[in-house]
């Protein structure tokens, strides 16, 4: 029998999150503790942490987190910056020495907005001018890999075990609304700093339990409207066509979840005429972005999340409440750690969302 630590967990990564609806602020410490006992779903190779609601004191700027190979990186890219944006405040992210982190880059964060005349001169509305900047970062600069550039909020992630990351980060000094977390079991591709979960992209976020077994289609269809996938990992793209069909394409989150969870044909014809019609539509106008292979994710954005399995429900995932909060997680025990006496503990229905918003002005 090989030891623990040394066997590979099929089912492995894990995932967790919790949300307060009222927008009531918590510090990161519950997150952080959510993760151990689904260690062994981790292998070492990445762990990391979204949080929403963090930067109340900047709120209306972006907020780009960056990791830089080397000094002469961060200066070029803040030249570069320097001549697209006004950078309201720069500073390194604090963080403690542990001994479990390892090869840290230098790790930044910039307060930003567009440079009001570069961004009319662009004809892009502000989140488009960011994400275009954003892709362009981590394209052409070498050394250098925007990992976070929504509004108040940001993810926290790193080459350890998610626990190590969170104290790593000191998260139990923040304070956030919703909290999401993530420890990987790669398979497929290398463990590094870029490559760990979230992914994110303006103010949305993924972490992802499984693998993507569409991933070329997927990244060829979203690659062809400017986004483009170089963080060696096929979660990226999960991000970038969430992006593609919200903020774009103005679908709803129920519909982009019926877009990339699709139901089965056979499924659909047994709907009633307008569901029928609906999903019938977004099937046959989105086939590139259905995402085959086993996947839970969870979604995070400004104001809420979204939790989703595959159709045929190939990773485990369960939701629990207590009073205003929700959370999700791979395994029971993860909510139990945050919440002893969490209700209505249930596994979500392959293909169907779980969506939980923050009520209106609460955040």
């Amino acid at each position: 029998m090989k030891p623990e630590g040394q066997v590979r967990i099929p089912s492995g990564c894990a995932i967790s999150a919790m949300i307060s609806k009222n927008g009531e602020r918590m510090s990161g410490e519950k997150i952080i503790e959510s993760m151990k006992p689904m260690h062994d779903r981790s292998n070492g190779l990445g762990g990391g942490f979204a949080a929403y609601g963090i930067y109340p004191e900047h709120k209306d700027y972006y907020a780009l987190h960056i990791f830089f190979d080397s000094r002469a990186a961060r200066m070029e890219c803040e030249t570069f910056m320097n001549e697209k944006l006004d950078i309201a405040k720069s500073e390194r992210i604090p963080t403690r020495i542990i001994a479990e982190i390892t090869d840290e880059p230098l790790i930044w964060r910039y307060f930003v907005l567009p440079r009001r005349f570069a961004l009319q001169n662009s004809q892009l509305d502000e989140r488009e001018y960011i994400l275009r900047l954003v892709m362009t970062i981590n394209t052409k600069l070498d050394g250098c890999f925007v990992f976070s550039s929504g509004k108040n909020m940001g993810s926290f992630k790193a080459v350890g075990f998610p626990e190590d990351v969170g104290r790593f980060y000191r998260l139990e000094e923040y304070e956030g609304y919703c909290w999401t977390a993530h420890g990987r079991y790669p398979t497929n591709t290398p463990g590094w700093w870029g490559g760990a979960h979230p992914f994110t992209l303006l103010d949305y976020s993924i972490v992802h339990n499984g693998e993507i077994s569409s991933y070329d289609a997927n990244r060829r269809f979203i690659e062809m409207f400017g986004y483009k996938c170089t963080l060696q990992t096929d979660t990226e793209v999960i991000t970038y066509i969430m992006d593609y069909l919200l903020r774009r394409q103005g679908l709803t989150l129920e519909e982009a979840a019926h877009v990339v969870a699709a139901p089965f044909w056979s499924t659909i014809s047994r709907k009633d005429e307008a569901a029928k019609e609906q999903l019938t539509y977004l099937r046959t106008v989105f086939p590139s972005l259905l995402i085959t292979g086993p996947f839970s994710i969870v979604l995070g954005f400004n104001g809420g999340l979204m939790a989703l399995n595959d159709r045929l429900k190939l990773r485990s995932m369960v939701v629990g409440h207590k009073e205003d909060l929700v959370f999700i997680a791979s395994e029971e025990a993860a909510i139990r750690v945050m919440e002893p006496d969490a209700e209505d503990i249930y596994a979500p229905v392959g293909g169907e969302p779980v969506i939980v918003r923050v009520k209106e002005g609460a955040f």
